[in-house]
């Protein structure tokens, strides 16, 4: 019995994305090439064009592919049972972890805001890893009130160049130490 032609469909779209998701981390998305990816993909450049409708477009695929990844690490991380601190401490773990992955901190880190601009970006955050830590946020201080944005916009930021100084071979255990301080610090002062 042969495969749906939507099953063909999707595993089009999955290695297009695959295949650009490597190349973009190897070189960079200035330096990939549609003739490169269409033959790391095993595909047509019709069915590249099919898919998406650009070289930008494939990446901002491959964009949100990653930013998924990272808030179901997120996601997994807290027990039902865990406080709002337990559950952030826990859930900036996971982050740490989530961006280990070789080559996901260039690309929504690095490349990201360059390819697809920082509205782009922070939307994108915004719909994803930025949710939970909105809502442990909001259980951990919920006298922030009208900062609860701004916080959470601070906050996911420190995250994100932790990540980029972890990548470039700074402590995680460091780090994770450090946002535990700013949390408890965040807490401390809005509580007095």
């Amino acid at each position: 019995m042969g495969r749906s032609n939507r099953e063909r469909t999707e595993q089009t779209r999955r290695a297009l994305v695959d295949a650009g998701r490597r190349l973009f981390v190897e070189k960079g998305y200035a330096e990939t090439a549609t003739p490169e990816i269409v033959a790391a993909a095993g595909v047509t450049r019709g069915a590249l064009y099919h898919h998406f409708e650009d070289k930008k477009a494939l990446f901002q695929a491959v964009i949100a592919s990653e930013a998924q990844a990272v808030a179901k690490s997120i996601e997994a991380s807290s027990a039902p049972g865990d406080g709002p601190r337990v559950a952030l401490i826990a859930g900036a773990s996971a982050y740490f972890a989530a961006m280990a992955q070789p080559g996901r901190t260039r690309l929504l880190l690095m490349e990201a805001p360059a390819v697809l601009g920082w509205p782009a970006v922070a939307a994108l955050d915004a719909e994803n890893a930025e949710v939970s830590l909105r809502h442990g946020l909001a259980a951990l201080l919920p006298e922030a009130g009208g900062l609860l944005g701004p916080l959470t916009t601070l906050l996911s930021a420190a995250f994100d160049r932790a990540a980029i100084a972890i990548e470039a071979g700074g402590e995680r255990r460091d780090y994770e130490k450090a946002i535990a301080a700013l949390v408890d610090g965040l807490a401390d002062q809005l509580r007095r």
